[in-house]
């Protein structure tokens, strides 16, 4: 890694930490980890962010708090769905459902100031073979991200399980070029084994991302609310010391994996 590489690469880990994570970090001292330090660097080198998901809602229930406070600090923010969410209703057909979740979605980014992205597979039947991470690594470069958010692959959704793959092999294939996290969905009924390293608290864009949510009208958004996402939002926040937060798992790469601060 070249020297300007590694200083872009220190730029976007601080620039992440400072949305309001709370994060033991090589890179970072205690000083770094601040909100004061964040917008002033953000007004000279704008953010492309990348939010994998498997269907319309999976970002914006996951960490739709986190890319609305990418969003207000004037950085690029993209959903990249890998369906439609065709398969939600079998009273209907894929077409109409597709439809109907399209719309939510477009709403939803229209709320976080994000712009969805359809990867054209389908609900229920995602394909993780040579093809597909083919052209999920470039349509994943072509938006050029200096972070990529996207499912945590140990989950009890197949469609998660892909997505989360796809996005790893898209960094692995882009020689880590970005930095990648792993984010959680319905954690306890869902994602498994999710040990959070960073924390992002979403106090102040709450309200946000529960707009985003409850654009997913089909999905019951407000009783998923209540069951899972609020009591996840308020836990994390018990974990960071704030009122309420988002949790990641930041893949580290190589040069940064075998180091632990203070050593």
């Amino acid at each position: 890694m070249n020297k300007n590489n590694s200083g872009r690469r220190k730029f976007i880990q601080s620039s992440v930490l400072g949305l309001g994570s709370i994060s033991v970090s090589p890179l970072l001292t205690a000083k770094d980890v601040t909100e004061k330090n964040f917008p002033g660097k953000q007004a000279q080198n704008k953010l492309n962010i990348v939010c994998v998901g498997a269907h319309p809602g999976d970002p914006e229930f996951g960490c739709g708090g986190t890319m609305a406070k990418y969003s207000q600090a004037g950085n690029n923010v993209t959903f990249l769905y890998l369906t439609r969410g065709e398969a939600y209703n079998d009273k209907q057909s894929y077409e109409q459902s597709a439809a109907l979740r399209t719309k939510e979605a477009e709403k939803a980014c229209e709320i976080i100031h994000a712009k969805p992205v359809f990867a054209g597979q389908i609900d229920g039947n995602t394909e993780l073979n040579k093809q597909r991470n083919e052209e999920a690594t470039k349509l994943i470069l072509s938006l050029q991200p200096d972070i990529v958010f996207t499912h945590w692959p140990l989950d009890s959704h197949p469609d998660h399980q892909v997505s989360g793959l796809l996005a790893l092999t898209a960094w692995v294939r882009s020689q880590k070029k970005f930095h990648l996290y792993f984010y959680e969905v319905n954690t306890g009924s869902e994602t498994m084994g999710f040990s959070p390293t960073d924390y992002v608290d979403i106090t102040a864009v709450r309200n946000i991302k529960k707009a985003a949510m409850f654009a997913h009208e089909t999905q019951s958004p407000r009783e998923v609310y209540e069951q899972f996402f609020k009591t996840m939002e308020e836990f994390r926040g018990l974990e960071a010391g704030v009122k309420a937060a988002e949790a990641f798992i930041y893949f580290k790469p190589e040069d940064q994996r075998a180091n632990i601060a203070g050593l």
